[in-house]
Formats: structure tokens, sequence, C-alpha cells
């Protein structure tokens, strides 16, 4: 994915969100758009309103499938394969965008030889979905421009995550949908600031903008600027830091907004590990489970209750304005970090206002070097918006991608770690609610929302819920290598045979204490979308 490596590790959208409504085909695969990401689901039904093709590929019959053209129910972590043979039959059938290939991409050859193992009938019984059916997305897409790709954590989270990343890339490149309007490889963030946080170094191997900690230059040059030694070696993740945690090489933890009692793989496994440490300081809005464990818990102020910016999906730095005051003894962020840089005795946390550590982002980072607040006052700015004339960058990649020549990579099939056995004879995929934000710390505290989803369901299709003699709403136990949660089952048709879906909001049933730990080797992300288990009837009396 080389030329677009540089964006698909920031996760940002190459287009923007408001192109989506204007494509001629859309392809959303490991992504629950309408649920996860509602405001751009309205773009998605605008597309198709406006008589867009719908490719939907998701294992679930999710909400959009209700709007598609063409539905692709494969098996979980099976998406590689799947896209692979798309691609076999654009390349057999001429269906390529040759010109775009040639001209603006390279190592081809190298990537149609391995399109040799994704023949449909291979690529039928890896996936469960008809070849007729893989052939039909693949015209769909390859003839109806501007087409554009959604995908979200259904894609990433496996331990084959970067591959299927790749793949989407090599979908876009093929077919010349990269760099214009509506068209783009269109990752869609977690969360509000995710973005942001990823763009101002919240990663082991990166300063702020993406700039590599492996390289010397870029290194003198944050020396320079903050007037310290910085190591050259690469950091950990944060399931690498607590597995660190919990073999002793690390005694102090400093969590800043993350809950990973509930939203880590192998949830006892985090318990387990916290619980070593000699000091772990925890700064949240809301004391979180795992603020409940903290030797120190920071109040930090929400973000009606500061000044900053947000960085959104589609790499748009808006102003956050503060609306209201904080709450008891609550700060923002910035400000507790500063006090704690000023208490170390350490140089350079004398900022009084955001704006000021805006000023210094715009000197470091090339990508943010137009950025101001000035700027932002008379609205949003997409990067890379290098200097203040600049008017940002709604698309990217427009007449060359970052590296010069984007890089077709070839791939292969590789299965998830886990799969179905006699013991754990089903699947287990993990879902968001429409109504709940991430471990529910802040959604769980609305009562409304509460009464419109009140606890964790498990979805089971009727005929594994028939055989194993559960009926609707009947409290059941899911049990993985890991550990087991209670909850109530909901028998629906949504999920197929062999397969059953949660989500992570509830901890009274903490379902990540089921998935599974296992890391894509490169992006180092958990495989939380797939793991084995088994279902049981148990008690009522079990659930509090």
């Amino acid at each position: 994915m080389a030329g677009l490596v540089t964006t698909f590790g920031s996760g940002a959208m190459t287009n923007s969100a408001s192109e989506i409504g204007h494509a001629t085909c859309i392809l959303a695969i490991g992504t629950n758009t309408t649920v996860a990401h509602p405001v751009i689901g309205l773009e998605v039904k605008k597309a198709v309103r406006q008589g867009g093709n719908l490719i939907v590929a998701n294992p679930r019959k999710i909400d959009l499938v209700r709007f598609a053209d063409l539905w692709l129910q494969h098996n979980p972590s099976t998406d590689v394969a799947l896209l692979m043979g798309m691609m076999r039959v654009i390349v057999d059938e001429g269906l390529l965008n040759t010109s775009f290939v040639e001209d603006r991409c390279e190592n081809f050859d190298a990537f149609r030889e391995s399109l040799n193992g994704f023949d449909l009938d291979s690529v039928e019984r890896i996936t469960g979905v008809a070849g007729k059916k893989i052939a039909q997305a693949a015209r769909m897409y390859a003839t109806n421009s501007p087409a554009t790709i959604l995908y979200a954590m259904g894609i990433t989270q496996h331990t084959h995550g970067t591959d299927n990343v790749i793949a989407i890339a090599n979908l876009a490149m093929l077919t010349g949908n990269i760099g214009k309007p509506s068209t783009g490889v269109n990752p869609l963030r977690g969360q509000n600031n995710v973005q942001g946080a990823c763009d101002m170094g919240a990663l082991p191997n990166v300063y702020p903008g993406y700039q590599a900690v492996a390289d010397p230059v870029i290194r003198d040059k944050f020396e320079i600027a903050w007037g310290y030694y910085l190591p050259d070696s690469l950091g950990l993740t944060l399931t690498e830091i607590l597995d660190a945690t919990y073999q002793g090489k690390i005694k102090a933890l400093y969590l800043v907004g993350e809950n990973p009692v509930l939203s880590d793989p192998d949830a006892k496994h985090v318990q387990e590990a916290l619980a070593k440490l000699d000091f772990l300081v925890v700064q949240d809005v809301f004391l979180s489970e795992t603020a409940q464990l903290a030797h120190v818990v920071l109040p930090a102020a929400t973000f009606a209750e500061k000044d900053g910016t947000f960085t959104n999906t589609e790499r748009r730095i808006q102003l956050v304005r503060k609306a209201v005051e904080p709450v008891g003894s609550a700060k923002a962020d910035w400000w507790i970090t500063c006090q704690i840089g000023q208490r170390m005795e350490s140089n350079g946390f004398d900022f009084i206002h955001p704006f000021e550590i805006m000023e210094e982002i715009a000197r470091l980072t090339p990508s943010y070097g137009g950025i101001s607040y000035e700027r932002l006052e008379n609205g949003g700015l997409q990067w890379p918006c290098p200097t203040k004339e600049h008017p940002g960058t709604p698309i990217l990649h427009t007449t060359q991608f970052t590296r010069g020549k984007g890089q077709f990579m070839p791939l292969e099939y590789k299965p998830p770690m886990e799969l179905p056995d006699e013991d754990y004879p089903l699947l287990l995929t993990t879902e968001r609610s429409l109504y709940h934000f991430h471990t529910g710390t802040m959604s769980r505290k609305v009562a409304g929302l509460n009464i419109l989803s009140g606890e964790e369901l498990v979805e089971i299709n009727p005929k594994d819920a028939s055989a194993l003699g559960i009926a609707n709403d009947e409290v059941v136990k899911v049990i993985s290598r890991r550990g087991e949660v209670v909850a109530k089952a909901k028998v629906t048709e949504a999920c197929p045979e062999g397969i059953i879906s949660m989500s992570f909001h509830f901890a009274e049933s903490p379902t990540n204490q089921l998935t599974n730990p296992a890391l894509d080797p490169i992006a180092k992300i958990p495989e939380l979308k797939v793991c084995a288990v088994r279902v049981e009837r148990s008690a009522p009396a079990e659930v509090e």
C-alpha cells in the first residue's frame, strides 16, 4: 500500500465525508456505518437515493443491508480472499484502469501474479460467498465511477488487519478510484478525536505529524525544539504495554482517557496486569472501571468545559470552545499535563492557553504548518495544510502519492488465529450499539439511552439457538479460552449460523474478557473481531 501508507498509518480518510453522497458506487466493508457512524451513514443513504450503487460486505445482516444493491455475507476474517477475488475478476475481464496503473503505480506484475491463487471457486470456498456474486460486485465497483470504499474496525481488528487494508488500497488503485472527488479509501475512526490524538504522536513510532522516531534528522529537530535528548528506540502499543506490565517490566502507568478493563482483549489479563503495578494514575472525565483500580485519579474536563481542537476522521481540524465551567476539581487535559511537567521541573510546559500549543504544533508539524486558532475561527481546515495561505486538502493523492508512485502489494489469505472446534464451536464477533459509546463510561449515565439499550445481548441465529435449547431473552453463558460472561440471548436472523455477536458497552457483561489478544504483527492491533466461543444455558439467578 506504499504511497497510501502514510494515510493508512494515520487512519485518515483520503476524501471528505460530504463527497460520499455523490459517489456512483460505495463499497462498505467491515463497517456498520448507520450504527457506528450515523452521520456518514446519512451520506451513504443519500448516494443510494441519487441512484448510486451500494455494496455491503459484512457477515451480519446489518441495517445498511436494507439499502444495498448487493450484500456479500462473507465468513468473518476472510476479507483478503473476498477482495482479491474481486480484483481477479477485474483483471481477468480487463476492467482495470490501465492508464492509472501504468502512470501512477508500480509493482503491478508481482501483484497480478498473486491473484492466481484467488480463482472464484477457491474464494467461494473460503468466504462462503457465491462466485457469481463476487464477480457481480467486482463489475459493479469497477464500472461505476466515482467509487469509494468505506471501512472501519471490522477490517483492522484482525491478526491480518494490515493485509486487509492493503487489499483495499490495491482495489482502489486498480480501478483508479483515488485522488478524485467521491472516490478514495476512507477509514471511519471510532471516536471524535482519535485522528487528532494520532496526529499528535500518540503512537509508539512517530512524533506529531507521523514523523518517524527512527529518522535521526527528525529526531534532531525535536531534540533542538524541546531541549531534551530523545531515544531512538520505538515504544510499545497499549496491548504490548499491558503485557510488559504483567511481566513486571513496567512498574508505573499513566492512562489518559482509556478504559482497558473493558475495551482491551482478554480483559481478565488486563486486570491482573494493572494489579501488579506499583503506581497507576488514571486521568478521565468519569470514574471508569479502570480508574477504580488507580492509586491516583486526575479528574479531566469534558469537551464542553475546555478550549482546544478536535481533528475528525476526514482530517478536519476544528475549534472546540468552552461553553461551561468544569465540574468540581476537573481540569483541561493540557493543563494537567503542563502542571505535571512543571512540578517535575521540566522545561517547555509553561503554556497559558491551548492556542500557544497549536503554535508549537504548527512550527514542528509540516502537515499542520498553516493551522492557527485565528484561521480556525472561520471554520475547520483539513490537513495537510502546510502554510498560512494554504486552503487545506479535501482530497489526498490528486496528482501523486506520498512516496511518488503507489505500490501494489501481493497478498495471500491468512485465517484468524482462532477457529471453531469441538470445545468452542461458534465464532464471536463484536459490534457497537447506536445508543452507547465505546465502554459506556459516558453514555451509560444517560437514563434515556439506558431505556433504549440497558443491557448486553448475545445475538444468535435461530438454528443455533434451537440446537442449544435457548429461547429469546433467556440468560446464557458465553465462554472462550480466556473467560466467560453472562447476558441475555437475542435470537435473530441478523447473525448467520455459527456466529454470535455482542457489544462491549456493559461492565455487567464484559465481552472483552472473551476476546483474543493475538496481534497483527505489523500494526500490533489485537484480533478483537473474531474468537472461538461456546454458548450454554445459564440460571437467571447468575445475573444481578
